[in-house]
C-alpha cells in the first residue's frame, strides 16, 4: 500500500513540477516548492528524506520502489549497444534483481539499467539501497552519467570487485569470491580522472543492503556509505546526467569462471533509486 501512494505521489509531483521525457532542467517557483513541500509532509510514510540529511533542504525528483519494471522510466541496455535477449534482470519482491548469466554463445554478458533520455538531472543528491553480487568478474555499479557530443562526464557512486585483488574482496571456503569494498571516481571527461577513493567497508556487501549516494553540488561531490560521509572530491561538474544501474563483467574483478554464481540467487538487488534537488540550485 506504501508503495501504491508513493508512485501517486510522484506521479502528482512530476505533474506540478512539469519534469520533461526527456530530462529538461527543473524551474520551480516558490509557490510550487511549498506545494511540494507540504504534500511531502503529508506523505511522511511514503516518502522519505535523503538518509543522513536535512530533509528540509531537499525535494523530491524521483524515485522507484519497484513494484514493476517501468519502461517509462528505464531502458534495459546502454545506448551504444542492442539488449541482450537472454533474461538475467527482474522486478519482484519489491526489488530489482540482476545476475550472473551466460548467453546463448556461453558467455557472461553485461546488463545495464538506465534513464538515459527518461530522466536527467544537474546537483542534487542520489541514492540507492542494494545488495551486491558475489563471484569473480561481477562488476556491480552505481553511477551517473551523460554522453553530450564527444564529452563523457562521468560521477561512479559505486563500483565493487569482488574478484579483486585485496582490499576489494575475499574468497570464502567454497572458493566464492565477495565483496568487502567498492570505489567512487569522478570523470571529467574520458580517461580525464578528477578524483576517486577505495571505501574499505570491512564486511561481505552481498550479505545484506546498505545505502550508497552521493551529494552532487557544482564544486563538490560528497559520496556517502550508509548515510555517513566517505569522501569528498572537488570538481567542477555541471552536466546534467542520467541514472545508471548495471552489472558488468572484468575490469579489477578479473573474468568471471566456473566459480562465479550465475542464477537469480546472486543478484545485484536494489531495493529503490531515489534522487532529490537541492532547494538552493532549483532554478539552476
Amino acid at each position: 500500500m506504501k508503495k501504491f501512494l508513493l508512485r501517486g505521489v510522484l506521479v502528482a509531483a512530476f505533474a506540478t513540477f512539469g519534469f520533461s521525457a526527456c530530462g529538461e532542467e527543473p524551474s520551480f517557483s516558490k509557490e510550487t516548492l511549498a506545494a511540494a513541500d507540504k504534500l511531502a509532509k503529508t506523505k511522511k510514510s511514503s516518502v522519505r528524506s535523503p538518509f543522513g540529511q536535512n530533509e528540509d533542504e531537499y525535494v523530491l525528483t524521483f524515485a522507484d520502489e519497484f513494484d514493476s519494471f517501468n519502461r517509462k522510466l528505464w531502458n534495459d541496455h546502454i545506448w551504444y549497444e542492442r539488449p541482450n535477449p537472454t533474461k538475467n534482470y527482474t522486478v519482484e519482491d519489491g526489488k530489482l534483481k540482476i545476475w550472473p548469466q551466460r548467453d546463448a554463445s556461453g558467455k557472461f554478458f553485461n546488463r545495464t539499467i538506465d534513464t538515459d533520455g527518461k530522466f536527467e538531472q544537474r546537483y542534487g543528491f542520489f541514492e540507492i539501497e542494494a545488495k551486491l553480487t558475489k563471484g569473480k568478474g561481477t562488476w556491480p555499479a552505481f553511477w551517473l552519467f551523460a554522453h553530450p557530443d564527444k564529452r563523457r562526464p562521468e560521477i561512479d557512486v559505486m563500483e565493487a570487485y569482488p574478484g579483486g585483488e585485496a582490499p576489494w574482496g575475499y574468497t570464502d571456503a567454497d572458493g566464492v569470491s565477495r565483496p568487502t569494498a567498492y570505489g567512487a571516481t569522478v570523470w571529467y571527461d574520458e580517461g580525464v580522472k578528477a578524483g576517486e577513493y577505495k571505501h574499505n567497508v570491512g564486511k561481505d556487501l552481498s550479505a545484506r543492503f546498505h545505502r550508497y549516494a552521493v551529494k552532487w553540488e557544482p564544486d563538490r561531490q560528497t559520496f556517502y556509505f550508509d548515510g555517513k560521509p566517505v569522501h569528498t572530491v572537488e570538481a567542477r561538474m555541471t552536466d546534467s546526467m542520467y541514472i545508471m544501474l548495471d552489472l558488468w563483467f572484468g575490469s579489477s574483478s578479473g573474468d568471471p569462471d566456473a566459480s562465479t554464481p550465475q542464477g537469480k540467487s546472486n543478484s545485484f538487488e536494489i531495493n529503490y533509486v531515489r534522487a532529490w534537488q537541492m532547494k538552493r540550485f532549483i532554478n539552476q
